[in-house]
């Protein structure tokens, strides 16, 4: 398997767009786009590989993990450039595949320094790439601090909405959460011996239960940080509302992921009792966090603070089942983190790139009929929708009636508070969907009043561009098809679960 040229294929892209000159725009845009694509298309050939070999991988080592490349790295440290996959950051690696794609067709219209755009972007998903597949505690930091960087700059420089405020609260939150990871895996480092970084071999290192009582909350609430986790959330929709829609999209997308499987990665994985003594309080949080994000979204009146909260509240589940330590549960963690990466990243597609970038505006008082003018938007709005609320036929269903039942095992109260917030979530859904696509005779900012045949008064609205279209197309099929096809995924998430599980025994 070759899964670690997922990175170096992005950092090639990167290296090819600083070296076109900055008025060959489209030439830029195609090479991203191709290099999202090779990216995406090694993720997709080792999925289909590993899908294959799961069974007798596990049956021959005990282990899920086929060792990507593991070479010596600063010898110094006892840190080695270890790269590895196996069916719990596999399913993210094709995430981040297919956000990257999509991200770019979606920012087909970006003019504005779009030679800078694009590197940063590319320079993004190689840092998320890295961070999925790094199996070295020090290389993981890195590739995390990597994918920090590129987020200020894309939003302060494309943003709207406060974007200095956004970007800068956003990197704040991001670094004092890698504070916290950085003192807890300094603290891991020195407590195994100082022998190594290399994260299977730490596993195999037992820490003391003391040294893991207050360890694991560090490890765990510094990446939950970046998970949206509650009450440490609020940059995520300060930061969503700020950002460009491409980098909307890989926030929720995929960076969000990063907090959550780092959660899974470093802190369970490394501190099994440290996760035995506080999982309970954590699931409790969980469910606070995907009550709250919920019942936020609400009430709120502009359409991307609608589904920033909404992010906070769905990764509330990832959360959850992390810590059901059930294998329904963590199953379906791992499945609602590539669910709701595509779904986070369809909505905030629609609500940016396709209503706000032609209406100019994002209040829900101020928009309405705009299945007339823009007839896909809605359609697409649609199947988002209700994958975000769960309808069986959609991925988010799977993901998160798993969740639940493993949450029930652990205890009914919890599946009981995490279930408050579907029917909220119902609710904000159909109320977006109904007073941005549905209502008519309302004003439109800058742009008057919608007449009866859907367009604005002296002003019809930019159709739906094809780069968007296909960009769509491909989101909600990943849906669709997870949704009736689940086994696609479970078939390699669910047996490394297991051998978590049984690692913990």
């Amino acid at each position: 398997m070759h899964t670690d040229w997922t990175i170096y294929l992005t950092l090639l892209g990167v290296g090819v767009i600083m070296l076109l000159p900055a008025s060959s725009k489209a030439l830029i845009r195609c090479v991203a786009l191709l290099t999202g694509l090779a990216g995406l298309a090694v993720g997709l050939a080792d999925y289909v590989h590993y899908n294959r070999i799961v069974g007798e991988l596990i049956a021959a080592t005990g282990s899920g993990f086929v060792h990507v490349r593991d070479v010596p790295w600063i010898p110094a440290l006892n840190s080695r450039y270890h790269l590895a996959v196996d069916g719990i950051n596999l399913p993210l690696v094709l995430l981040n595949g297919f956000v990257c794609v999509t991200g770019i067709l979606f920012s087909w219209n970006i003019e504005e320094r779009t030679k800078e755009f694009f590197a940063f972007f590319l320079v993004l998903i190689a840092g998320v790439y890295g961070v999925f597949l790094a199996m070295d505690l020090f290389l993981l930091f890195v590739f995390y601090e990597l994918a920090i960087i590129p987020k200020y700059f894309i939003i302060a420089i494309w943003g709207s909405t406060r974007k200095e405020y956004g970007a800068m609260k956003l990197v704040l939150y991001s670094f004092v959460g890698s504070a916290l990871v950085f003192i807890g895996l300094l603290a891991i480092y020195v407590a195994a011996g100082s022998q190594t970084f290399d994260i299977l071999e730490l596993a195999k290192t037992p820490v003391g239960r003391e040294l893991q009582f207050w360890i694991f909350p560090l490890l765990f609430v510094g990446f939950a940080v970046l998970a949206g986790m509650w009450p440490f959330h609020t940059w995520a929709p300060t930061g969503h509302v700020a950002a460009p829609t491409a980098a909307s999209m890989l926030l929720a997308g995929v960076v969000m992921k990063l907090g959550s499987y780092g959660c899974f990665r470093a802190g369970m994985l490394l501190m099994p009792e440290g996760l035995e003594l506080w999982k309970w309080p954590l699931a409790w949080l969980a469910v606070v966090g995907i009550v709250y994000g919920a019942a936020v979204a609400m009430v709120q009146q502009d359409f991307k603070f609608i589904i920033g909260y909404s992010s906070v509240s769905h990764m509330g589940f990832v959360l959850l089942g992390l810590m059901t330590l059930d294998v329904y549960g963590l199953s379906g963690a791992v499945l609602q983190m590539f669910s709701h990466g595509v779904v986070a990243s369809l909505l905030f597609a629609v609500v940016g790139r396709m209503v706000y970038d032609r209406t100019h505006t994002r209040m829900l008082d101020e928009l309405g009929g705009l299945r007339k003018t823009i007839p896909f938007a809605a359609l697409t709005f649609v199947v988002a929708g209700a994958a975000s609320m769960g309808m069986p036929g959609f991925s988010g269903f799977v993901a998160e009636i798993q969740v639940l039942i493993g949450a029930f095992r652990m205890s009914p109260w919890l599946a009981v508070g995490a279930a408050l917030s579907i029917p909220i979530t119902v609710a904000y859904i159909l109320n977006a969907n109904n007073k941005v696509f549905m209502e008519r005779d309302k004003p439109h900012g800058g742009h008057g009043h919608e007449s009866g045949n859907g367009e604005h008064e002296g002003h019809s609205l930019p159709p739906i561009t094809w780069p968007e279209k296909i960009a769509a197309v491909i989101l909600m099929a990943l849906l669709v098809i997870v949704g009736l096809y689940p086994s696609c995924l479970m078939d390699i998430i669910k047996p490394n679960v297991e051998l978590f599980l049984r690692g913990l025994s």
